[in-house]
Formats: C-alpha cells, sequence, structure tokens
C-alpha cells in the first residue's frame, strides 16, 4: 500500500504594512501572491521596508500603478 503524501499546510502570517492576518500557501507552492507582478525596483524597496509577506490589500495597492497628476486649474 502506498503512503499518502500529506501536502503542506498553507501558513497564518500576519502582515507588517497593516497588522491584518492572512493566508500564505508559499509552502504548498501555490500562494495568491505569484500572480502580483512587482518591479525589481519594488521588490527590493519592499525587501527594505519590511520583513515577511505583505497583506493582499497592502499587496494589490503597493503594486498598483501610480494615478498621473493631475494639472491645476488656472
Amino acid at each position: 500500500m502506498a503512503a499518502l503524501r500529506r501536502q503542506p499546510a498553507s501558513r497564518t502570517d500576519r502582515c507588517p504594512r497593516c497588522d491584518a492576518t492572512f493566508g500564505c500557501g508559499v509552502a504548498t507552492g501555490n500562494c495568491w501572491c505569484s500572480a502580483v507582478t512587482l518591479t525589481p525596483e519594488l521588490r527590493g524597496e519592499l525587501a527594505k521596508d519590511y520583513e515577511g509577506c505583505l497583506c493582499p490589500a497592502c499587496l494589490r495597492e503597493l503594486s498598483a500603478p501610480a494615478a498621473p497628476a493631475v494639472p491645476s486649474l488656472p
């Protein structure tokens, strides 16, 4: 009889930016964060500013392109 292979469980983390709890699936090889695209510059800034993973809301907010500045009306 073949031994059952147990999948690693996702872990619960706390966001170092907003203190929210969230599930991290990196141990399972299928984490939501793999779908978020970060520039190398932003990845470096986040690694410098925070230890550990950010929650989905913070990572989406920080990875969103900045809105162009709206010129002031005279």
